[in-house]
């Protein structure tokens, strides 16, 4: 039995940046399966979906000692790290004129590991899961179009600019469609 299975998120990660690879290893028992989903959305291929979730936990391996503990919001750094390493693998195939730059230790501190504002709501695991139906319901009242240009930003990483070139719309067009978008989404989620 892994003697990290009832430790917090938050313990879990303090005992990841000590190299106490057990620890690690309750992480991704508990996070792969989200993780999994999360790239699986994004990658091409079930190939490269795995390889991004070994990418993602060997960032997390490298990088933990970059997560802001006095955040504490283990969920959400998680999350977004694996969506930024999957569309960032999606842009660099694609060959985007936007991603030129060598992917190296600065590139993916910067670019990659997630940054949060201070005084973030933390979130845990749980209770994303129980959130889980209200998203979903807020989702579905969005238009096929705002749903659209969210996924095209969201899952396949695409800019502002690369949506308006994609659908043949000017940019302020796009602009204003992702914002609404995205606070029609805010707004359905408050009614729940």
């Amino acid at each position: 039995m892994n003697k990290f299975k009832n430790h917090t998120d938050i313990e879990l990660m303090r005992e990841i940046a000590k190299f106490e690879s057990r620890a690690l290893e309750e992480l991704y028992d508990r996070y792969s399966p989200l993780l999994y989903t999360i790239v699986k959305k994004i990658a091409p291929d079930e190939e490269s979906a795995k390889e991004l979730l070994v990418e993602v936990f060997s960032i997390i391996w490298k990088k933990s000692n970059k997560f802001d503990f006095t955040n504490g919001n283990v969920y959400a750094w998680l999350v977004t790290l694996t969506r930024n390493k999957a569309v960032d693998y999606l842009r660099r195939s694609r060959k985007s004129e936007s991603i030129s730059q060598i992917y190296d230790d600065e590139y993916e501190d910067y670019f990659i590991l997630p940054t949060f504002l201070p005084g973030m709501d933390s979130l845990d695991l749980e209770t994303a899961r129980s959130l889980k139906p209200k998203v979903e319901e807020a989702l579905s009242e969005l238009t096929d179009t705002q749903k659209y240009v969210l996924h095209l930003a969201y899952y396949e990483g695409y800019t502002i600019d690369e949506i308006a070139n994609k659908l043949n719309v000017p940019v302020e067009t796009v602009r204003n469609k992702v914002m609404t978008s995205l606070h029609n989404f805010r707004d359905n989620l408050a009614k729940e």
